[in-house]
């Protein structure tokens, strides 16, 4: 179980480590990306051992990483600007 979570939490760190490296100009402060994947993968690992009661450590990393990559979408902020215009206009 410590090697579960110990390796879910590193590969959400590498995940928002990642995401923070590549898309800087999308997402908001570092240290609001990185504890936001580990928290996800840690969150994702612990859905993997509940639902599935697996102790295969490939699945369960599996499930970190959907989680943490999910998590870690919802702080996307939109590419371009945003149009000025409303729809009743």
């Amino acid at each position: 179980m410590l090697l579960e979570a110990l390796s879910s939490a590193i590969l959400g760190l590498a995940l928002a480590w990642v995401a923070a490296r590549r898309l800087p100009h999308r997402l908001p402060a570092r240290a609001l990306v990185l504890p936001t994947g580990v928290a996800g993968a840690l969150f994702g690992a612990f859905l993997m051992n509940t639902a599935l009661d697996a102790g295969n450590l490939l699945t369960i990393l599996l499930g970190a990483a959907i989680v943490s990559v999910a998590s870690l979408s919802l702080l996307l902020r939109p590419a371009g600007r945003l149009r000025g215009r409303s729809a009743t206009a």
